[in-house]
């Protein structure tokens, strides 16, 4: 590829916020729940770049194929990898596009294809945009965005805190995963922390269930967390993360008496044995990401309660590793059920595609 900028390119980045900044010269778009990508073409030649630099083309075929068909002949784009079921967006089969058969590839375009949507140009052209504003990029990308149809969509934004913390309250029940703020004067730096995110953030008090060994020694890595079901069935929801080196240490000590004749009665006896693992379910299951991976665990006899902060669920879990906040030993662990989870209003992710990025 002949471009200004060189493939791979490490896109900008956002910084976790509590509140949203207000005032003049902010724009404010949804964030998105899928794929950081973007998108190199150069004539014929298209290629799809993660957030840490390793291609998705051969992954999204049908995208490649409309990218050729709708964008530049010539422009990076920075954008998001989605995939719509029903009226919101389901990160999980988002995930199982990425398989190493090409046949399951090309089954998996058909079955659950997906869409794109854009927020970003960095190169229009033979101009390079990486050095001018916000304001002229989102210039740039409307102009080159302006015919595009599904599964190309230009993300909704607005200049209006007030509707951006609209957009956060209800754009949730639509799978989308809260609000992105980003200064309208600044230049697109890549791997910096320019844009402001606000995410949800959640507690819920689980089961203590077990542990995983830190890769560095004999210290607690993880907690692994159960919720009851309405069945009366202990499920497998997650991991409690995030302690200091020193923490963790003790950790070890504060969880001995729960491991004195822990598999008698355990719950999830039966997933200690590797060969009878499910890996959707069972958390010493082999990772799909890294083979190599140790995820075998430490069981816990099931009395402690433990409260975490968690973003979102995906399916019947954390979408990403919980972070501790308190024992809650006033607690009973047979009172840690999936019912006091906080359920997103639903929202219909077609509106959200096609609001009006004008205001």
């Amino acid at each position: 590829m002949d471009l200004s900028v060189e493939f791979p390119l490490t896109p900008i980045l956002a910084k976790a916020a509590r509140t949203l900044p207000e005032g003049d010269g902010w724009l404010y778009e949804p964030k998105w729940d899928g794929f950081r990508c973007i998108i190199f073409r150069d004539g014929d030649e298209v290629e799809l770049c993660s957030r840490g630099g390793k291609p998705l083309t051969r992954y999204f075929p049908e995208i490649v194929e409309e990218v050729r068909s709708q964008l530049p002949q010539r422009c990076v784009i920075d954008g998001e990898l989605v995939i719509q079921s029903g009226d919101r967006l389901e990160f999980e089969m988002l995930q199982a596009r990425i398989h190493p058969a090409a046949s399951r590839v090309a089954l998996l375009q058909e079955q659950t294809p997906a869409s794109y949507v854009a927020f970003d140009m960095i190169v229009d052209g033979d101009e390079d945009l990486t050095d001018q504003p916000l304001s002229v990029r989102r210039t740039h990308l409307a102009t080159a965005l302006d015919r595009i149809r599904p599964p190309f969509y230009a993300t909704p934004s607005t200049a209006d805190a007030a509707v951006a913390n609209s957009w956060f309250d209800v754009f949730e029940g639509a799978g989308l995963d809260g609000v992105i703020a980003k200064p309208l004067d600044s230049s697109y730096q890549p791997g910096k922390r320019v844009f402001i995110k606000l995410k949800h953030q959640r507690t819920a008090d689980c089961v203590l269930v077990g542990f995983r060994w830190h890769k560095s020694g004999p210290i607690v890595g993880s907690l692994l967390l159960g919720l009851y079901d309405d069945h009366g069935s202990l499920q497998f929801v997650g991991a409690a993360a995030a302690f200091t080196m020193k923490r963790r240490a003790e950790l070890v000590d504060e969880l001995a008496p729960y491991r004195e004749n822990a598999l008698i009665d355990h719950p999830w006896s039966d997933w200690q044995s590797p060969q009878e693992n499910d890996p959707e379910r069972m958390p010493g299951a082999v990772s799909r990401w890294n083979s190599a991976k140790d995820l075998s665990w430490q069981p816990l006899r099931p009395e402690r309660v433990v409260e975490v902060q968690y973003d979102q669920l995906e399916g019947f879990r954390f979408r990403h590793v919980a972070k501790f906040v308190r024992w809650r030993d006033d607690r009973e662990a047979s009172s840690c059920r999936f019912d006091q989870l906080d359920t997103p209003v639903s929202y219909d992710l077609a509106d959200v595609l096609s609001a009006d990025t004008s205001s």
